[in-house]
Order: structure tokens, then sequence, then C-alpha cells
């Protein structure tokens, strides 16, 4: 099988996390095997189309901050037709929640710890 050279820094990415998995697989074919058939059912078409499956997989890898899942999954939305739009407003919703989230630890969790620990204070 002959290899391409990468012609960008995301097709470097992605040919260094397939070399990372076949390395991987070669010393533990069994639990590679597992995890990709589990995986290629999770991505299988269903109820949601492959391309919202890209697109959901694309926000939780952002909102991780999964630099290799981010490119993967940013490949797999362009591969089953998502539009730069789509991308993109996936990337919104992902910028909201994840807002969110250090909004409602803020409102939350920051405030109850400073107002119980300024009270052991007195």
């Amino acid at each position: 099988m002959e290899q391409m050279e990468p012609r960008n820094t995301a097709e470097a990415a992605l040919l260094g996390y397939k070399m990372g998995l076949g390395t991987f697989t070669e010393k533990m074919p069994d639990l590679a095997h597992h995890y990709n058939a589990f995986t290629e059912a999770c991505f299988k078409e269903g109820e949601l189309s492959q391309k919202q499956k890209q697109l959901i997989a694309l926000g939780i890898s952002i909102f991780s901050q999964d630099e290799y899942c981010i490119i993967y999954h940013t490949k797999g939305c362009l591969d089953q037709g998502a539009s730069e739009k789509e991308i993109l407003e996936t990337v919104g919703v992902t910028a909201a929640f994840g807002g969110g989230a250090a909004m409602s630890q803020a409102v939350t969790l920051v405030q109850e710890c400073m107002t119980e620990l300024n009270q052991s204070r007195h």
C-alpha cells in the first residue's frame, strides 16, 4: 500500500492518527477490533443521518478540545456533505454550550464556594 505525502497540517494529523491506530491495532488487535466495531455501529445510518452524527461528534470534539477528533470529524462532516454553514452552526452551538457550562458553574458552584469559604474565615 503506497502512502501519500500529506498536503497540509490536517492531512498530516490524520495520517499520524492512522499510523498510531495501526500500531495500536498490531499490539492490541482484540481491543482495537471491538472498539472499531462499536464506533462503526454508532456512526451507521439510523434515525439520525451519518451527516448529523458527524456534526454531533464534531461538537463534542470541540467541547472536549480533542484536536485529532476535531480534524477527523470535520473531515467526516465534509465527507458526508455538510455545508460550511452547517459546520459553523455546529461550532456556534458548541460555543454556546461550552459557555453555558462555564456560566452554570460560575453562578452556582463558584458562588456557593465563595459564600461558604468566606463564612469559614469569620
